[in-house]
C-alpha cells in the first residue's frame, strides 16, 4: 500500500503540475498580465495549498513543530532545492526591477516571521498582522504589474503562447488550473502521510518530520510546476512560482494557521532553522543580483547545501556534533 500510495501521488503530481502550468499561463495572456505576476499569485499561492493543509493539520493534532516547522523547512526547500533544480535545467533570468520589489518582500516577510518565531508563539495578532500583509502584497503587485505593462505595451500576447492555447478563456483556463491544484495537493498528501507514518514509527521527533519529510512532501507541488515550467521555457512562472511560494507561506500560511490555532515556536526551529531560512533568502538574493541570473554553477550550490541541511537534520550524530538535539 505504501509503495502504491507513493506511485499514486508521483503521478498525480507530474499531471497536476503540467495542468496548473499550461492553466496558468492560459489565464495570463487572457488577462494580459505577465507570467511573472501569475507566477507569484495563481501559481505560487496554488502550489502552496499542501502546506497551509498540513500546518493547520500539525496544529490541530497538537504537533506544533510539524505546523511551524513546515513552514519554515518548505521555504528552505523552494530555494535550496526547488531553485537549485530549475536552475540546473534551464539557468533562470531575473528582473531586475521585478526582483527589487518582489525579492524585498521576500527578505522582509523572512525577518518579520524570524521576530515573530523569535517571540516562541504564534499568536492571534501575529496572524492578523501576516494576512493583512498578504493581502496589501498582492493588490500592490497586481496594481504595479498592470501599470508597467500599460506603460511599456509588453503585455503578455506572445504569438508562440497564443498558438499553443487556441480559443481558451479564462473560466476554462482557470478550470485547468483548479485541476491541477486538486492534483498536486492529493498528491503531496498522499506521499506526506505515508512518510510521517513511517518516520514517527522510527522515533522521529514532530519538529523534524515537518523541516523535512513534510516540508519536501508539501513542497513537491512547487518541484514539479517549476521544472515543468523551465522544461516548457516559462522560467518566469517557475522563479515567480519559488518567490510567490515562500512569500505566502509565511504571510498566507503562518497567518492562518496562527489565526486558526495559536501554537508555540519549538525550540530548535527558534534556535535553528529560522536562522536558516533566513540564510537561504540572503543567497537566493546575491545569486539572483550577481548578474541577474541564477546559473546552473549555483544551482548545484543550492543543491549541495540543501544535501547539507538533511544531513544535519536526519543525522544524530551532525546533530549532536553541535550540541542540538
Amino acid at each position: 500500500m505504501v509503495i502504491l500510495q507513493l506511485i499514486g501521488g508521483l503521478v498525480l503530481l507530474l499531471v497536476g503540475g503540467e495542468a496548473l502550468v499550461r492553466g496558468s499561463v492560459a489565464v495570463a495572456m487572457r488577462l494580459g498580465v505577465s507570467k511573472l505576476f501569475i507566477g507569484l499569485t495563481l501559481v505560487g499561492f496554488g502550489t502552496s495549498m499542501p502546506e497551509l493543509v498540513a500546518s493547520l493539520q500539525g496544529a490541530f493534532a497538537g504537533y506544533p513543530g510539524v505546523a511551524i516547522g513546515n513552514i519554515v523547512g518548505s521555504n528552505i526547500a523552494n530555494v535550496l532545492l526547488i531553485l537549485g533544480i530549475t536552475a540546473l535545467i534551464l539557468p533562470i533570468a531575473v528582473k531586475r526591477e521585478a526582483f527589487q520589489r518582489d525579492g524585498a518582500v521576500l527578505i522582509l516577510s523572512s525577518l518579520i516571521l524570524l521576530g515573530v518565531i523569535l517571540t516562541g508563539y504564534l499568536s492571534r495578532w501575529a496572524g492578523f498582522v501576516l494576512v493583512g500583509l498578504l493581502l496589501a502584497y498582492t493588490i500592490y503587485t497586481y496594481v504595479v504589474e498592470r501599470r508597467a505593462e500599460q506603460a511599456s505595451g509588453d503585455v503578455y500576447e506572445a504569438e508562440a503562447d497564443q498558438a499553443s492555447y487556441p480559443n481558451i478563456s479564462i473560466l476554462w483556463g482557470l478550470g485547468i488550473f483548479a485541476a491541477g491544484v486538486i492534483g498536486i495537493i492529493t498528491g503531496a498528501s498522499l506521499l506526506v502521510s505515508s512518510s510521517v507514518a513511517i518516520a514517527h514509527s522510527i522515533g522521529v521527533s514532530d519538529a523534524v518530520i515537518g523541516l523535512t519529510l513534510v516540508a519536501i512532501g508539501t513542497s513537491l507541488p512547487e518541484l514539479v510546476t517549476s521544472a515543468i515550467a523551465a522544461i516548457r521555457g516559462h522560467v518566469e512562472v517557475a522563479f515567480g512560482n519559488i518567490v510567490g511560494s515562500n512569500i505566502f507561506n509565511i504571510f498566507g500560511i503562518g497567518g492562518v494557521t496562527a489565526l486558526v490555532v495559536p501554537i508555540p515556536v519549538p525550540s530548535v526551529i527558534a534556535q535553528v532553522d529560522i536562522w536558516v531560512m533566513v540564510g537561504t533568502v540572503i543567497l537566493m538574493a546575491i545569486a539572483c543580483v550577481t548578474g541577474w541570473r541564477v546559473s546552473r554553477r549555483e544551482g548545484l550550490f543550492f543543491l549541495l547545501c540543501y544535501a547539507a541541511y538533511m544531513a544535519f537534520q536526519l543525522l544524530p550524530g551532525v546533530r549532536a556534533a553541535f550540541g542540538i538535539v
